[in-house]
């Protein structure tokens, strides 16, 4: 089964930067995987999609998050990482890995999943 790990979490100011990480495991791209994602929760809200990379590194982006963040993944497809810049007071919330052999865009349906590292920006 897909293990991920996510890291690289932390406490920010408003303006800042930050990046994430997910590490995966005990799986074959692209066998087991061939999309993954990055997804956030913040407290008292739906689990929501920032964004997207596909087997072809083409990427997908919620509106929250274009021009800010960046999603990448290195090319042994085991190290999939979040860049975020210009944080904002609403970014704050839980960021979840996600990875799953179907397409699903930024829909919460992925397979398997991180146990998420938390994001907190101060104003």
């Amino acid at each position: 089964q897909v293990h991920l790990v996510e890291s690289g979490g932390g406490s920010v100011q408003a303006g800042g930067s930050l990046t994430l990480s997910c590490e995966v495991s005990r799986a074959t791209w692209p066998t087991d995987y061939n999309y993954m994602a990055w997804f956030r929760q913040a407290t008292g809200k739906e689990r929501e999609g920032v964004a997207q990379i596909d087997q072809y590194n083409i990427t997908t982006y919620a509106g929250s998050a274009k021009g800010r963040f960046t999603i990448s993944r290195d090319s042994s497809k085991k190290k999939l990482t979040l860049t975020m810049s210009k944080l904002k007071p609403v970014d704050t919330a839980i960021y979840y890995c996600a990875a799953d052999w179907r397409g699903l865009g930024l829909s919460p349906s992925y397979a398997y999943w991180g146990q998420g590292t938390p994001v907190t920006v101060s104003s």
